[in-house]
Order: C-alpha cells, then sequence, then structure tokens
C-alpha cells in the first residue's frame, strides 16, 4: 500500500481562515490549476511515524521547518488508491521563500535527455472556499475537517 503524509498549515488572515497548498512541479502540472494543488506531503515506509514523514517532506519539499504541536486531520484514500494522512498546524509562511528539493525525469519523452524539475513550483495561501475549487478533489475531506476542528 502506499502511503503519504503531509502537513496543511492554516492561518488566520483579517479575520478569514486561509490554508497554504503547494502545487507540483514538473511538465505534467505546468497547465494545471483547479483540482491541481496539494497539501505538502510525501511517501513513507511502514517503520516510519506518519507525523515524522509529515515533518520531513514538509521540510524538504518547501525548506521550511515545522516546530510545535501537530492536530491530526485523519486518513483519505485518494482515486489512485494513495493513503494520505494529514495533519494541521497554525503557522505563516512567506511563498516567496519556498524552496524545494527536485526530482529528475526524461524529458521531453522518448529524448534520452534527464531534466530536474522541483517538486513543488510554488505554495499560495487560499481562502477556505478557493482552497476547494484548487486542491486536488480527494484531498477535500482534510479542508472540511479542518474547518470543523476550527469551528469556521
Amino acid at each position: 500500500m502506499r502511503r503519504s503524509a503531509g502537513i496543511l498549515p492554516f492561518r488566520r488572515h483579517s479575520g478569514e481562515l486561509e490554508v497554504l497548498l503547494a502545487h507540483p512541479g514538473g511538465p505534467f502540472w505546468r497547465k494545471r490549476d483547479e483540482g491541481a494543488w496539494s497539501i505538502v506531503k510525501g511517501e513513507y515506509l511502514e517503520d516510519e511515524a506518519a507525523e515524522a514523514a509529515a515533518r520531513r517532506e514538509f521540510m524538504e519539499e518547501t525548506g521550511w521547518s515545522i516546530e510545535g504541536e501537530l492536530a491530526p486531520l485523519g486518513e483519505i484514500r485518494q482515486a489512485g488508491g494513495k493513503h494520505v494522512i494529514a495533519f494541521a498546524m497554525e503557522a505563516d509562511f512567506d511563498p516567496v521563500t519556498l524552496k524545494s528539493n527536485t526530482f529528475e525525469m526524461i524529458w521531453p519523452p522518448r529524448s534520452g535527455r534527464r531534466q530536474s524539475f522541483p517538486e513543488i513550483d510554488r505554495a499560495a495561501w487560499f481562502s477556505l472556499g478557493e482552497a476547494r475549487a484548487r486542491i486536488i478533489v480527494g484531498q477535500q475531506p482534510f479542508l472540511q475537517r479542518l474547518a470543523e476542528m476550527l469551528e469556521y
């Protein structure tokens, strides 16, 4: 079973709840926006604790360190079968300072040329309404759980 763990940062801005979402890097996602954004997450092995994996992946994919207690948002199963466990934390990161790790792939297809792309090409703060339109459909329950947890 493929498993990922991630973190959904939130903040209160001008009386409104906002969440930080990440846009996946690479050529396949370049022109996609609605339904393409995600919580910052990554795969982990069975012998690693989900919370530790979420913190590690968040640091690797953003360059930002998460300090403090994480609130569990539970687990979902995405359409492709991957199980995702998420945690929430109040934080305020500046998306301009994003420093994502990279991955390599052959691009263009069948060219034999390996190119490097960022795991995340950008991050942004969204209101809950905007986030619902932008996030991958399978991850929408995390937004609902956060809203319920914070009574929004």
